[in-house]
């Protein structure tokens, strides 16, 4: 009866997170073919009526425009990033000294990538993540829950860093347009800050040059627990070629990514340089991890719609929201293999620990 409680209530939560994000996109297409004005001044339950009744069959028709063959080959490249993804938190796991096997970083990766597509943002699932690591990791709970931080910090940080190299390529693409720039300097501000938080994290900053803070970081309300933070992430700088190695795995998802959009551009045969989706896909991405929507729904949308249609692109709007929607279906179907994953985990299984002492309590 337990294990049959434990299945049923699991099943039932993915049922309910799964309705909700086809809901949204069902009203994101009923809202988009008959114009958002028109369609904003309705009453709600007639927004959800004409959602699941037009939503499905424009989900569809959107769907068969692209050839099953390439479709397929985008899932590839879609599935590829999780694999790296799997990669570089372990890499962070172990710089905190957790030995952490292949098969149960995947499990926990895969389910979070599920909990992704339905809670808010892009990064949602994270939350999930880091409730497993938590688990997981009895006398290191700290540094276990912060490697699922860091590994979010610097995927975003090194796709920010990849658009920017992208938009050197693309400067007179950009600059020709008063709507791409602001994006495009949305993005190198969000980069250098990044930059500034993942350098005094992992190589120190106030507590180096000033010996009273961490006096006075122990006065503050939970203050040993930010000490034990902050030591948790001078441990990733510390760990030889972490970085540079966590960047590699990161630059290599980052091209994933964007070749999966450009193998459904072919597919769909929208006729756009391969350069322009190097650019136009990392800044889309970046903007819409912000939790505006869930795993930014509607916003990457807007996003591709727009950057795709600028003048010196000139893709049909139609085309371009059809290019984001089959993005984001190749990432529910391995959402779907997440939650398989989820339902047939275990809860709970004991992080094998390097002989370290437990310095980092929660």
């Amino acid at each position: 009866m337990k294990k049959l409680w434990q299945t049923s209530w699991r099943i039932g939560l993915c049922v309910i997170l799964l309705t909700w994000v086809f809901h949204s996109i069902f009203v994101n297409e009923a809202r988009v073919k008959e114009g958002e004005e028109e369609f904003n001044k309705l009453p709600r339950t007639e927004q959800w009526r004409r959602g699941w009744t037009t939503g499905p069959g424009e989900l569809a028709r959107t769907l068969g425009k692209v050839s099953p063959s390439h479709f397929a080959f985008s899932l590839v490249f879609m599935g590829s990033t999780l694999v790296l993804g799997v990669a570089r938190w372990r890499l962070a796991l172990q710089a905190q000294g957790l030995n952490v096997s292949w098969k149960r970083t995947a499990q926990i990766s895969f389910a979070a990538h599920f909990f992704n597509s339905v809670l808010l943002g892009s990064n949602g699932g994270d939350l999930m993540k880091a409730w497993f690591a938590a688990r997981e990791a009895q006398n290191k709970k700290t540094g276990a829950v912060l490697t699922v931080v860091v590994d979010r910090l610097i995927g975003l940080w090194a796709m920010l860093l990849f658009a920017c190299a992208m938009m050197l390529f693309n400067r007179d693409l950009l600059s020709a347009d008063s709507w791409a720039r602001p994006l495009a300097w949305s993005v190198v501000a969000m980069m250098l800050a990044g930059s500034v938080i993942l350098g005094t994290a992992f190589w120190g900053g106030v507590t180096r040059r000033w010996s009273g803070a961490r006096v006075w970081l122990r006065r503050l309300p939970k203050g040993q627990w930010l000490e034990n933070t902050l030591d948790s992430c001078r441990l990733f700088g510390q760990s030889r070629f972490f970085v540079a190695k966590s960047l590699i795995i990161s630059m290599l998802m980052n091209a994933a990514c964007v070749v999966q959009f450009i193998v459904l551009a072919q597919g769909m045969n929208i006729s756009v340089d391969p350069m322009v989706m190097f650019v136009a896909v990392p800044i889309v991405i970046c903007i819409s991890a912000l939790p505006i929507s869930p795993n930014g729904l509607g916003v990457r949308e807007n996003l591709f719609v727009q950057m795709l249609t600028i003048p010196a692109i000139d893709i049909d709007p139609t085309a371009a929201l059809s290019l984001s929607l089959l993005a984001y279906a190749g990432s529910l179907l391995w959402s779907l293999v997440g939650g398989l994953v989820y339902l047939t985990m275990k809860d709970r299984r004991d992080i094998a620990q390097m002989n370290l002492p437990d310095t980092n309590p929660i």
